[in-house]
């Protein structure tokens, strides 16, 4: 009766609400019954048109649309699948027509269909039969002649078949352009209920094990100076953040990549207002609303690693602190992404941590790097309870970074002697290029903060300002958001 109500289209809360199961379990009698996590039980839509409206290849760090995209045979009916905009861009930006794109979680088929329509060669696998049944399904058309005319791109079908992610035997050494997918997050969605292997089952540390073969065999495929774009989300467990996006990008850095781009994509169906915006509020935390867009590349020769220079910091005393003040009444931002006009975002950055995260009566403190620092101002009876740490001027070289890392742990080491437990430390920075180098600052903040036993990890906040420039490189993307860090005293 499940079955049959969710093919008449009636929508998942009536069904909840009418046979009494939860959504899990709703999403569970679907797998079971089709094999895979489909949200529309119904085949390929009607192709209405070939391409997107008014496209342009993105320029900036931080992409977001707001519509999914649904030319050609793309449709949301596997749960979770990535927007098309996303595959069409970086197969723009990374491969050329008759290149060789992979997509081992091809899932629904999105990078498939739009290798096919770009001109160039896929190889798709999934390790759910199922899946690879919708893909075959929405792969099953035949584009319009003015999309090849006059020789201007080739066509080529998909190679679809099912395989494992984690074992490209198949495949040559150094044969592939471009690696371009979308595994599935540990244990957000659960895309079968039978096959061994599927990562969407395994516990956080079990998936970074298995995407440690992932990486591996990723770097073996792919060609020198072959690019690999994975995207990667975060979870929450006890309203802490699970940062699996820092640690997937670790894990495929210590495979032997390097770090060509640092992308953050935009989440629109996060809602923030009346009865999630009353949670957030009284739960204190935020809806996850980003997902990273590592892009990858392999070597062109083989990497040694260098050991980072040294470079002592001298650390001040304390720093510039004021008292909370009253704040007027305006709504706070409730997820990860906080996108303000330039003009006040530094203000706007500082009301919502005074108002989420500092109690009235407490003490805000203020690092700024590059500034006279004072004596810590505290007033008899108060304890600091938030500590905001400025982001760093320019960092021009391999030795100012490692400079930076280093003062980073040593304003931890002072400010756990001094905040008490349940009190924030929050870490303002962004992501830096030197050269062709780009340093991932918010991973690498991140890791040096997790051997500081005494602060726990509680949001990793986007910050993105209102009308960025557009990019200026043709062969970078313009850097457009800073990471928030903030940390918990235990």
């Amino acid at each position: 009766m499940v079955l049959k109500a969710k093919e008449r289209g009636i929508p998942d809360i009536e069904i909840g609400a009418r046979y009494g199961i939860s959504f899990s379990y709703l999403q569970q009698i679907i797998t079971d019954a089709y094999g895979v996590n489909i949200s529309v039980l119904k085949g390929p839509k009607r192709i209405k048109r070939w391409e997107p409206k008014n496209f342009s290849e993105e320029t900036t760090t931080v992409w977001s649309f707001k519509q999914r995209g649904d030319w050609a045979t793309h449709d949301g009916r596997y749960r979770g699948n990535w927007s098309p905009y996303i595959p069409r861009n970086i197969i723009l930006k990374y491969s050329k027509p008759g290149d060789v794109v992979l997509d081992y979680f091809v899932g629904g088929g999105t990078t498939a269909i739009e290798a096919k329509l770009l001109g160039r060669r896929c190889i798709a696998r999934d390790i759910n039969p199922g899946a690879i049944g919708i893909t075959l399904e929405n792969l099953n058309f035949i584009p319009p002649r003015h999309l090849f005319s006059e020789g201007s791109l080739p066509f080529y079908e998909p190679e679809v078949s099912v395989g494992d992610a984690r074992n490209l035997s198949d495949i040559p050494d150094g044969s592939i352009d471009l690696i371009c997918a979308h595994p599935p997050y540990a244990g957000i969605i659960k895309y079968s209920t039978n096959i061994a292997g599927d990562l969407s089952k395994c516990s956080v540390p079990e998936f970074l094990a298995e995407m440690g073969k992932v990486a591996r065999e990723s770097l073996r495929v792919l060609k020198p100076g072959g690019k690999c774009a994975i995207l990667i989300g975060d979870a929450r467990k006890d309203k802490h953040v699970v940062p699996i996006g820092f640690q997937t990008l670790r894990v495929f850095l210590d495979a032997g990549f390097i770090l060509r781009e640092l992308i953050i994509k935009r989440q629109h169906n996060c809602k923030t207002t009346g009865f999630w915006y009353a949670r957030s509020i009284k739960y204190n935390f935020l809806l996850l609303a980003h997902e990273y867009l590592p892009v990858f590349e392999k070597p062109m020769v083989r990497q040694t690693s260098e050991q980072i220079p040294s470079w002592e910091y001298t650390f001040p005393h304390r720093s510039l602190a004021e008292r909370v003040r009253t704040v007027e009444e305006e709504s706070l931002e409730t997820t990860t992404v906080w996108i303000f006009p330039p003009e006040c975002l530094p203000a706007e950055i500082k009301r919502n941590l005074l108002r989420r995260f500092a109690p009235p009566g407490g003490v805000f403190v203020e690092f700024q790097f590059g500034k006279e620092i004072q004596e810590l101002d505290i007033l008899p009876g108060q304890v600091p309870s938030l500590i905001y740490v400025h982001p760093p001027h320019e960092l021009a070289d391999e030795q100012a970074i490692a400079g930076y890392r280093n003062a980073i742990v040593k304003i931890a080491q002072q400010a756990r002697t001094f905040l008490p437990p349940g009190a924030f430390l929050v870490v303002d920075v962004k992501d830096t290029r030197v050269g062709p180098t780009l340093w991932p600052m918010g991973l690498l903040l991140w890791e040096d903060m997790t051997a500081q036993k005494e602060f726990l990890i509680k949001e990793i906040v986007i910050i993105v300002q209102a009308r960025p420039s557009p990019g200026r490189s043709e062969e970078h993307l313009e850097i457009v958001h800073r990471y928030l860090l903030i940390y918990i005293r235990k």
